[in-house]
């Protein structure tokens, strides 16, 4: 059977989900933003099957989230680097990683987040880039963007309240 692919679907959300959305692929990712960049770090560090392993790290090669580059002619051997694109996933792991922590630890967070030069424990939060205003529910919702088709414009229809409809 076939999985589908999300590549070309409209939504943001479902491409990126098509690049990282398989979870050895974002554990790989976690892995090398700790550093890692070598087929028996990421496998040991995994414990993943070496198949699987390969399979993944080619998907995160072709996707753009990591480039190979050759450390060794002799035998030959490769290593993984994070790209642009791949170090703009930081964020997401990060908010993952709080999203674990507050939803599904209860024993207490196991890994944080904090600043290098104090050491004091950042929590994160997604903020407008513009004004610097926290993304909350009820200041921001999401519309359809300038290169919506059909579907995604009445999927992201503003909803109006009922008093507002009978102005």
């Amino acid at each position: 059977m076939q999985r589908k692919s999300f590549g070309d679907m409209p939504c943001p959300i479902a491409r990126s989900l098509e690049r990282v959305g398989e979870w050895w692929s974002i554990l790989i990712l976690r892995d090398a933003f700790h550093g890692l960049t070598r087929f028996d770090q990421f496998q040991k560090s995994l414990d993943i099957a070496p198949n699987m392993l390969t399979r993944r790290l080619n998907a995160l090669v072709e996707s753009g989230l990591l480039e190979r580059r050759r450390y060794s002619e002799r035998p030959p051997r490769d290593e993984y680097v994070l790209t642009e694109m791949g170090r703009d996933f930081r964020p997401v792991l990060w908010s993952l990683l709080a999203y674990g922590n507050k939803h599904f630890a209860p024993e207490g967070a196991s890994v944080v987040i904090v600043d290098r030069e104090t050491g004091a424990e950042a929590e994160p939060v997604l903020v407008d880039r513009t004004t610097g205003r926290p993304l909350t529910e009820g200041s921001y919702r999401v519309t359809a963007g300038p290169a919506a088709d059909e579907s995604v414009r009445r999927r992201y229809a503003v909803k109006r309240e009922p008093a507002m409809l009978a102005e």
